[in-house]
């Protein structure tokens, strides 16, 4: 894979996070659980993109935002994958997802269909349903994955 670019941490992926965070992930019965048992500061709160704290892919490379453990399984993930790859095969899981393309090509699987589309497209993967994404272009695909992990305590 070609050098990485840090140009992530732009405001406009900046409020797209914030507006994933909050529309998507914030139930109000689960923002209600979390919010009881959890008080962040503002330094909690921020997560600048940090090339550093990447971890690298057969195809690319993942950057947590939010990890499992940051807001009681709420999760933000951006995957970046090299042309013409995909991180896994299609495959289906108990959570429901959704994935948010930046940059690039994405093509898009959900029982046997596909669809390609590009930057600022989103992509909802219900439960249970096979689904996957794969880079359809010659440049990096981009995508943010907004998920919440289930918990013990659910």
């Amino acid at each position: 894979m070609g050098a990485k670019h840090n140009n992530i941490g732009s405001s406009k992926y900046t409020a797209l996070a914030i507006w994933l965070l909050t529309s998507v992930l914030a139930a109000p019965v689960a923002l209600a659980k979390d919010t009881a048992t959890k008080h962040y500061s503002i330094d909690e709160a921020v997560n600048s993109f940090d090339m550093s704290k990447t971890v690298e892919t057969k195809v690319g490379y993942q950057y947590w935002f939010a990890d499992k453990q940051f807001a009681n399984g709420k999760t933000l993930k951006l995957s970046v994958v090299a042309p013409q790859q995909a991180t896994h095969a299609p495959h289906k899981h108990a959570e429901d997802e959704f994935f948010l393309v930046l940059e690039g090509t994405a093509e898009f699987y959900l029982d046997g269909e596909t669809r390609t589309a590009g930057p600022m497209t989103s992509f909802y993967c219900p439960s249970w349903q096979m689904h996957g994404i794969k880079n359809a272009g010659d440049t990096e695909l981009k995508y943010l994955v907004v998920k919440q992990y289930l918990t013990s305590e659910e």
